[in-house]
């Protein structure tokens, strides 16, 4: 009877209960057995977040290193409990970069706050944005916002906004001091209303100012496009870039990851009556017709990276 009582105790035995846990952690002649205490999340069959023992007889461990990581796996398990669990932990690393609290990652994180604020956020924030979009840095400083390295927005200051500008490998910004304000905006990609073509961009008027106008986008949505044309969808024009997706260089307009280019051919689109601007980024944009830019202004569709022509009818 009792070797059966002692062969139960040392089987698997889960933990619904948090008293029951922490009284079983440190009973000694767990510890004596050499027991490894492990708290898992354990996701299989829909199970979540029950703590377990399991024992190994044949390791051999100092009772101070079993406290020490019992105490550090309980804290882990705490937190994790307390953020909403793994999932939420998951997605904020995502929203990050960088190396974790660095320096460069809290300004990059700034850098990223700015861009959907000045692009998307400006009239539900009742921020004071100008037709050509810029906003004055002491009123976004003052937003009870905070970065996605969890940095509430008023404390940061103007010297962090101007380094988030300075650092941006997209050049996504530009600063303006103007009667002794400083003044920020995002320079293309903008969703409100608010802004106006003509005094956030520079409008082109000749092939000739353009050497290169290229899109990219997915082999998905290449049957969708040659329906209907490549439309702006929310934002205020289609994004066009003045430069390839070459490895090593970084091209404003374009994603990396794309696989198919479509080469706008600028004179026939200005002989159409398309109006085209450039940003202060080298992002060449257009509003297109009532937002779409139509098959017959393209010039050439090429997959990427190996270039290859994809035939289509542009008449």
């Amino acid at each position: 009877m009792k070797n059966k009582k002692k062969k139960e105790e040392e089987t698997f035995t889960p933990f619904s209960d948090l008293t029951n846990i922490t009284s079983q952690l440190f009973r000694p002649e767990r510890i004596q057995r050499h027991y490894i205490v492990i708290f898992s999340t354990i996701s299989v069959f829909g199970i979540f977040g029950i703590p377990c023992f399991i024992r190994f007889p044949t390791l051999h461990l100092l009772e101070n290193t079993v406290l020490n990581n019992t105490m550090f796996s309980f804290s882990s398990f705490a937190h994790s409990n307390r953020s909403g669990g793994r999932g939420q932990d998951m997605k904020y690393d995502r929203e990050r970069s960088g190396g974790r609290g660095s320096s460069k990652d809290k300004i990059d994180a700034l850098g990223r706050l700015l861009t959907r604020i000045l692009r998307h956020m400006a009239t539900e924030l009742n921020l004071n944005m100008r037709s050509d979009g810029y906003v004055k840095v002491e009123d976004l400083l003052k937003l009870n916002m905070r970065t996605f390295a969890n940095i509430p927005l008023s404390s940061q200051t103007v010297d962090d906004i101007k380094e988030a500008v300075r650092k941006d490998n997209k050049q996504r910004f530009s600063l303006l001091e103007e009667n002794g304000e400083l003044l920020i905006r995002a320079n293309q990609g903008h969703t409100v209303m608010t802004v106006e073509s003509e005094r956030l961009l520079k409008q082109i008027f000749s092939a000739d100012e353009v050497q290169f106008c290229v899109h990219g986008t997915y082999k998905r949505n290449l049957e969708s496009i040659l329906e209907s044309g490549l439309k702006r969808m929310k934002r205020l024009h289609v994004h066009f870039s003045s430069g390839l997706p070459t490895d090593g260089e970084v091209i404003s307009g374009m994603r990396r990851d794309v696989n198919v280019l479509i080469y706008l051919d600028v004179r026939k689109a200005l002989e159409e009556g398309m109006k085209l601007y450039i940003s202060d980024n080298k992002v060449i944009l257009t509003e297109g017709f009532d937002g779409v830019v139509p098959v017959k202004c393209f010039e050439k569709i090429e997959s990427w990276p190996d270039r290859k022509p994809i035939p289509f009818s542009n008449v």
